[in-house]
């Protein structure tokens, strides 16, 4: 870092933090040169060639001449391979035991000299010298894993480790986590290393908060969903194949998967999208779903500074008639910036003003940090200090609390590896829960320490219990975030049993759906951000983490009414539904732009709260199915290669196609329409598709269409449920899904299935039950005709 970035730092975390912050990364930097030691000579290793095999259940152990490779098809069709003694377990990804090995499959001779399982689903060939192919029950190849490489320290540590894999030619990437350039992944290399970017950030930036070695390849022989269960720092190389490159020839499409230690070990899953999450999710956990209030518009802002002015952004809203359902506190109405205080002058009475919020259908949610500040008297400090018989907090290598500067100062880090110490924190959220919040958003997770230079995180060498196996931050850095989520899950669960706990992080890994969502963290306010946005929502969905959203209006700066109209229009489609801006930026509520946006804007509301009830719906088939709310247009039909290129548009479930305005000056744009007739919300004319339409997109919409025969569920006028279909095509029949809100405790939800076709001209609704086809209880709206 050169002086004027040294300046720059200084500049965001304030002159003394700047100072403090120096000193960390100096202290970061020795603490790590003084216990990790260089790696100095090394061997590589290949497996070599194949020595013999051994059957077990769903597979069997290949052994070759430097390694062995353990190889299981799963009941259900998901595939497991470990390489030297790797298994399933521990694992902080997997919700609970893995499947039982599917009885039916089992390792036998392959004519060329290696080994394969075959199974109804999926066969696993294991070349002579360490391949490892995926294929279709017809024999087409979905993913060559290459045999892998090792570079093992003479001295001993941690072995790195390159696997190598080839996909068809058409393949293309999808997933690694929350990438600002996708949903699609272009060519290039992807960091597997939760970071936070120290500012806004845009496409081109990476790594973001959330990664994670989960990788959704979509071609035209089939998708296959690969995950590589290591929580260690990596990179991922990706390049498309190309057909016909070559003499005619067909190049692979290519990825390569560098891993600095842990195991190496895979889980993949095969089938079509829908069946590849939900298999994805069977394994990883099923995506809490939100409280409903959670599902309306949310309003966020560092900076509220009192309670005087949250009441006046929320007058604001109540006197334009604007709809609000929940308003988020940041870091400033904290006692110093310390987690779990409350600044009593400047919120003399936050319970009140909880209730206050509450009477008028608004919640509170508040932000929690990791960080603690290291001072003694500090209630929270010193309660982590009499966990267990070491403390609550990191340590290094010679027992002592391992230091950075956050917010408060010098703080130390609770280690949400260890059982005890999740237990402890989320008892703390009981402090929350007493002020009146009826949820939390967790940031600084990553975890951060503030550094000029270096990584701007934990040292490297610090260590951590890793649930009693003990390890270093190398292994615990990506799981922080999800380990912070789970403690907090946790605590809110007991803390109140009988209701749904609204909980979403800024860093997470594979398997963060389990505890809440996320959201986009600093986006940066322009038009690059705003596109960036929905790459983020696409690709967390296919990850397995469906709620989700960003900063609408972008975190820094001041967006224009146009960027911000656009960006507010996007919002009201995506899961979770917030604006939220920095200390320093422009105001975010939507009177602050003009009468002409103000009205655009509630235009967007209002369409927002009359989909709660399909939000809601799609919120518990994410539970029940793993299907993310926010899905590609190739969802559907993945051999559509058309469809896999599009990037600037989206479903909304099944019934949706949303195309968002991502470009300055806008009034007209292209939308790309699946197979099937779809209509134009705002106009009722119908499109065919496959194609290509030209449709407005006037400042006060952007195009929705909705799929011939859909069945919907929406507030009405009266602001009571109702079903929307829309006429099937002739010939053609239709239907949908409905969850009703099952109110905010744990009751399990019930799913209705309805069927809409036409009868003499006249679109026929029915509800089908066990009983046979039965009138629906809500009213039916059919638009379309």
């Amino acid at each position: 870092m050169d002086g004027r970035e040294l300046v720059r730092s200084m500049k965001v975390v304030g002159s003394v933090r700047g100072l403090r912050a120096v000193r960390s990364a100096w202290r970061q930097r020795r603490t790590d040169a003084r216990e990790l030691a260089p790696r100095g000579p090394e061997r590589a290793r290949v497996p070599g060639p194949v020595t013999g095999a051994e059957p077990l259940p769903g597979g069997g152990t290949v052994r070759f001449a430097r390694a062995e490779l353990h190889v299981c098809v799963m009941v259900g069709g998901a595939v497991f391979w470990g390489w030297d003694g790797a298994e399933p377990l521990p694992s902080y990804a997997l919700a609970d035991v893995p499947p039982e090995p599917d009885p039916r499959a089992g390792l036998e001779p392959d004519k060329d000299g290696g080994w394969r399982v075959v199974s109804e689903r999926v066969t696993v060939a294991v070349s002579r010298n360490g391949g490892v192919e995926v294929r279709t029950p017809g024999g087409v190849v979905l993913r060559r894993e290459l045999p892998p490489r090792w570079w093992e320290p003479v001295a001993g540590g941690p072995a790195r480790w390159v696997q190598r894999t080839e996909v068809s030619a058409d393949a293309r990437f999808f997933g690694l986590g929350g990438r600002g350039s996708g949903p699609r992944l272009r060519d290039g290399t992807y960091r597997l290393w939760n970071t936070d970017p120290g500012g806004g950030f845009g496409p081109g930036d990476d790594p973001l908060y959330v990664t994670m070695p989960v990788q959704l390849v979509v071609a035209d022989a089939g998708t296959h969903l690969a995950f590589h269960d290591n929580s260690w720092d990596g990179r991922v190389t990706l390049r498309e194949g190309e057909e016909g490159a070559g003499s005619g020839h067909d190049r692979p499409g290519t990825s390569e998967l560098r891993m600095d230690g842990g195991p190496l070990r895979c889980w993949v899953v095969t089938g079509t999208p829908a069946r590849v999450l939900h298999s994805w999710t069977a394994l990883s956990g099923a995506p809490v779903p939100p409280p409903s209030w959670a599902l309306g518009p949310q309003h966020a802002r560092w900076g509220f500074g009192s309670a005087r002015e949250v009441r006046r952004v929320v007058a604001g809203y109540r006197e334009r008639g604007l709809p609000l359902s929940a308003l988020h506190l940041d870091i400033d109405h904290y006692d110093a910036h310390q987690v779990f205080t409350v600044d009593r002058e400047r919120f003399p009475d936050l319970p009140g003003l909880a209730e206050e919020l509450r009477a008028d259908g608004i919640r509170l949610v508040s932000i929690v940090d990791p960080a603690v500040k290291a001072e003694r008297g500090n209630a929270v400090y010193e309660s982590g200090r009499a966990v267990g018989p070491a403390g609550a907090f990191v340590r290094d290598g010679r027992g002592r609390e391992v230091l950075g500067v956050v917010w408060p100062g010098e703080c130390v880090y609770p280690d949400f590896t260890d059982p005890a110490v999740r237990d402890w924190w989320g008892g703390l959220y009981e402090e929350r829960l007493a002020q009146g919040f009826a949820g939390v958003w967790h940031d600084m997770n990553e975890p951060v320490s503030f550094a000029p230079f270096g990584d701007t995180t934990l040292p490297r060498s610090a260590r951590h219990q890793l649930e009693g196996r003990g390890g270093d931050h190398r292994e615990a850095h990506n799981v922080y975030g999800l380990t912070m989520a789970r403690a907090g899950y946790e605590g809110l669960r007991r803390l109140r049993p009988d209701e749904r706990p609204f909980l979403f992080s800024r860093s997470g890994w594979a398997g963060m759906q389990r505890y809440g969502g996320t959201w986009s963290g600093d986006v940066s306010t322009g038009w690059p951000g705003l596109r960036a946005s929905l790459s983020l929502v696409l690709g967390l969905g296919l990850c397995g983490v469906p709620y989700s959203g960003p900063d609408v209006g972008g975190f820094d700066g001041s967006p224009t009414p146009e960027l911000f109209l656009r960006w507010f229009q996007l919002g009201a489609y995506l899961p979770l539904f917030r604006t939220h801006a920095a200390i320093d930026a422009g105001r975010r509520e939507p009177w602050e732009f003009g009468p002409e946006v103000l009205e655009h804007a509630r235009a967007a509301l209002s369409g927002r709260e009359r989909l709660r009830p399909y939000f809601m719906t799609l919120a518990q088939l994410a539970r029940l199915t793993g299907a993310p709310y926010v899905r590609p247009v190739w969802w559907g039909a993945p051999e559509d290669r058309a469809l896999r290129d599009c990037e600037d548009e989206f479903l909304l479930g099944d019934a949706l196609l949303v195309a968002p305005v991502l470009e300055r000056g806008t009034d007209r744009r292209a939308v790309r329409l699946p197979r099937g007739r779809w209509y134009d919300t705002a106009t009722e004319k119908a499109y065919e598709g496959p194609g290509q339409v030209l449709l407005d997109a006037p400042r006060s919409r952007i195009p929705v269409l909705a799929r011939a025969g859909a069945v919907i569920p929406v507030r009405g006028e009266d602001g009571r449920p109702e079903l929307e279909a829309w006429a099937p095509a002739a010939g053609r029949a239709g239907g949908g899904l409905v969850v009703r809100d099952p109110g905010d405790g744990p009751r399990e939800a019930e799913v209705e299935r309805y069927t809409s076709r036409l009868m003499n001209g006249e679109v026929r609704v029915e509800r089908v039950t066990d009983e046979g086809a039965v009138e629906p209880e809500w009213p039916v709206r059919v638009r379309g005709r």
